[in-house]
């Protein structure tokens, strides 16, 4: 994944294809998701760049949308 700008995954949710990309690159887990399966806070994703808001992993997805994965840099 590393390096890729597009990558095609499977699901029928926008919580589905985030497993998906978990399944294929196991690291990118920890990155995207907190312990309790919630996405960490400074993770968003958009779905169709429709609405400046984070999708709900449930949210219904279909062939051919665009999940967008935006991390927000944190610190000082």
């Amino acid at each position: 994944m590393l390096g890729t700008s597009e990558v095609w995954l499977q699901g029928g949710t926008v919580g589905e294809c985030l497993a998906d990309l978990t399944e294929r690159w196991p690291a990118a887990g920890p990155l995207l998701f907190e312990r309790t399966g919630a996405l960490q806070k400074q993770v968003y994703v958009f779905v169709n760049q429709e609405s400046m808001r984070k999708a709900d992993l449930s949210r219904p997805v279909r062939e051919g949308d665009v999940l967008l994965l935006a991390v927000l840099a944190l610190g000082g």
